[in-house]
C-alpha cells in the first residue's frame, strides 16, 4: 500500500537513494521535495546504479586550498551540490572555475575576508562544512559569525582550534571568530569527523607542528585523506598510536 513521509531531507543523497530504489524496481514520487509518495511492492530486483560523487569530501579539499592559498581542483564531483559553500567562500575573497564535473579554486596571498555564515538544510550552508569553515575564518582579517541551526552543539572543535591560536568564543549555537594573522602549532583531539578534517586543515597552515589525535574520526568520511593532502603538497604524515 501507500506511505507517505513528510519533512523529508531534501539533501542530494536522499535523491540518490530514491533514484537507487526506483531502479530496484520501487515506486516513489517526490524526489527534492520534502514529501515522498511511496507505492509499496512485492519485491525489489537487481540494478546498477552510480553513487553520486561526496559533495562534503569536496567542499572539504577547497577549503584546504583557500586555507591554504593554493590552486587546488577538485574533480569527478557535482559542482551544483555546492552552491552554498562556494557563495560563503567567494564573499571571503576566492575565486573560482567551475567546469561540469570539476572546481578548480585560485591562489590568493591575502588573508581571506571575514563572513556570515549560518547553516541550513539543503540547499543551504551544509552543518558538516561548519568545522572547515571555522579553520578558514579563524585566519579572517576581522570577525565573522557562524550560526548552527541544525546541531547547534556541534562545536567539540573550538576549544582544540583554541588550543592553535584562534580567537573564537562561543555563544549558544553561535560562535563568534576574531581572525587572527597565523596559527601555531599544538597536540590537537578529534572529537568527531568534521572536527578531524577542521583541525587537519589549521594543522596545514599552523606554524611549526600541529599533531591531531584521535583521527580514527576522520577515515568514516574521507578515504586516504593525508594521502591525498600530501599529493597537493601538504607536509602531512600518519603516526601509529600506542
Amino acid at each position: 500500500g501507500p506511505s507517505v513521509i513528510h519533512g523529508a531531507a531534501c539533501e542530494p543523497e536522499v535523491g540518490d537513494l530514491v533514484d537507487c530504489l526506483n531502479a530496484m524496481g520501487a515506486r516513489i514520487e517526490g524526489k527534492d521535495s520534502p514529501t515522498l509518495r511511496i507505492e509499496g511492492v512485492e519485491r525489489l530486483g537487481g540494478a546498477e546504479h552510480h553513487v553520486i560523487p561526496d559533495r562534503i569530501e569536496a567542499g572539504t579539499y577547497l577549503m584546504a586550498g583557500a586555507i591554504t592559498g593554493s590552486r587546488v581542483r577538485v574533480e569527478g564531483i557535482v559542482p551544483a551540490h555546492l552552491w552554498a559553500p562556494l557563495d560563503a567562500m567567494q564573499r571571503a575573497g576566492y575565486a573560482f572555475e567551475i567546469g561540469k564535473d570539476w572546481i578548480e579554486i585560485a591562489p590568493r596571498r591575502q588573508r581571506p575576508l571575514p563572513v556570515d555564515v549560518t547553516t541550513q538544510p539543503y540547499p543551504g550552508f551544509p552543518t558538516d562544512l561548519q568545522a572547515q569553515m571555522m579553520a578558514l575564518m579563524s585566519l579572517a582579517d576581522g570577525t565573522s559569525v557562524i550560526t548552527d541551526r541544525i546541531y547547534p552543539d556541534r562545536y567539540m572543535h573550538l576549544p582544540e582550534l583554541l588550543r592553535l591560536g584562534a580567537r573564537i568564543r562561543r555563544q549558544g549555537a553561535t560562535a563568534i571568530i576574531e581572525g587572527v594573522a597565523s596559527l601555531s602549532g599544538a597536540p590537537v583531539t578529534a572529537s568527531d569527523l568534521r572536527a578531524s578534517a577542521a583541525l587537519v586543515l589549521a594543522g596545514l597552515v599552523a606554524k611549526g607542528t600541529t599533531s591531531v589525535h584521535r583521527v580514527y574520526h576522520i577515515d568514516r568520511g574521507y578515504e586516504r585523506i593525508d594521502e591525498a593532502l600530501a599529493g597537493l603538497g601538504g607536509r602531512i604524515e600518519r603516526l601509529r598510536e600506542d
